[in-house]
């Protein structure tokens, strides 16, 4: 998600225990929807306002959402949408917030979360669930592909409902950069030969990218897989250190600063003021040329070591007493109408979590033709450069690490 992030797990721990023995309201609980058949679960949410948390940085998303999915969940299902900005740490404050101060009843129903909020929300029994086997659509989800089924090596366990999938790209200018380097020694090494032309954002995507050279510079792809391992951590977080501290003279700004956003970075990229940008959105490029953010010449590419792929999910609050109404809402957002709308480039441009083979025919040439790309590799071509997300706690860990060790804040 270009979005969350990081975070508070010092805070979150201490508190999961606490927290563990008040996280289910009785009053909520009786009314579950779970118990209803669908139609039983379309009449409740009539009539609801669903209030949802989610980023809010990129005016095409929010444009899906306001101008797409809210009209449509009001005409079709009688649900009012109301969205509310949330992420991350903020949002798990909140919700542990609201449980400490014995809240029955959350402010918010729906959340947009992966990776290390989801970890920190189900240590805190915030999220409501298991849930995703009771939607319809859930038929479609290609719940064999372990990108969908696990979230940061975590199984999602019906907690959360995969809403999109996307794997990291950079992105540059095939008018300045007609042969971009595919490798981290080759970036080096066009670093050193054009200084102060790259650089990277010290946010989510920025650190994704970071994670990313963790496998390049892993001597096993197995390192990164499975619990959390803090010697292994700590070895690769070296080697990525020893990467950055040996480009950064060269770097934007010397590598004195840095932007705090992809937004920022992309901005940079747009004025020319770099040559890079990134995204973790393999189909973004294409919606910020079509929007003309980007030039023409704008092309995105995987390094040939690998780069992350994810998806990200949403998730309904456990103190939510609107459920009937977030799981109306969930099913619509995972229906191939919603997916295939929010795939095209001009819209969003995100991955689906849908299997095509579980479409209709009709359907699955729809998608097809929606993931033709003009300035990103479809995704049959990046796919063989996916790597899977490690444990959580390796962001919460190197977006630390990276701002006491290399920013010395």
């Amino acid at each position: 998600m270009r979005r969350f992030r990081s975070t508070v797990l010092t805070i979150v721990l201490p508190l999961a225990l606490l927290l563990a023995g008040c996280h289910r309201s009785p009053v909520l609980a009786a009314a579950d929807p779970r118990t209803l058949p669908w139609d039983a679960v379309l009449a409740r949410a009539h009539g609801q306002t669903v209030t949802m948390a989610m980023w809010q940085g990129d005016p095409a998303i929010n444009a899906y959402m306001r101008d797409y999915v809210a009209p449509h969940l009001a005409k079709d299902y009688g649900i009012t949408l109301t969205l509310v900005p949330g992420q991350g740490d903020g949002m798990v404050t909140m919700l542990m917030t609201e449980a400490e101060a014995g809240r029955a009843r959350s402010a918010l129903d729906l959340v947009w979360i992966n990776g290390e909020t989801f970890y920190q929300l189900r240590q805190i029994h915030a999220l409501f669930g298991p849930f995703t086997s009771h939607l319809p659509n859930s038929r479609y989800i290609d719940w064999s592909n372990p990108f969908i089924a696990w979230d940061f090596q975590q199984p999602v366990g019906g907690y959360e409902a995969p809403w999109g999938n996307v794997q990291l790209l950079l992105i540059t200018d095939s008018a300045r950069v007609p042969d971009p380097p595919r490798t981290p020694q080759a970036l080096a090494a066009w670093i050193h030969a054009h200084p102060g032309r790259f650089t990277f954002d010290t946010g989510f995507t920025g650190m994704s990218f970071l994670k990313s050279l963790m496998y390049a510079f892993a001597d096993d792809p197995a390192e990164l897989n499975g619990r959390f391992d803090q010697a292994a951590y700590r070895r690769l977080r070296d080697r990525v250190f020893a990467w950055v501290q040996s480009v950064r003279g060269d770097l934007w700004h010397h590598g004195e600063a840095f932007p705090a956003s992809t937004a920022q970075l992309h901005q940079l990229f747009a004025n020319g003021e770099v040559d890079f940008s990134m995204s973790f959105n393999d189909g973004e490029v294409d919606n910020k040329v079509d929007s003309g953010m980007f030039p023409p010449t704008a092309t995105a590419f995987a390094l040939t070591t690998g780069t992350l792929q994810n998806s990200h999910y949403l998730g309904i609050v456990d103190r939510s007493a609107h459920k009937a109404a977030a799981m109306v809402a969930i099913n619509f957002l995972i229906s191939p109408e919603a997916q295939l709308r929010k795939l095209q480039p001009a819209v969003w441009g995100d991955g689906t979590v849908l299997a095509l083979d579980k479409l209709p025919a009709d359907l699955r040439a729809r998608f097809v033709a929606a993931e033709r790309r003009r300035h990103a590799p479809v995704r049959s071509v990046i796919q063989p450069y996916a790597r899977r997300e490690p444990a959580p706690e390796v962001m919460i860990r190197l977006s630390r690490d990276f701002r006491q060790r290399v920013l010395r804040e």
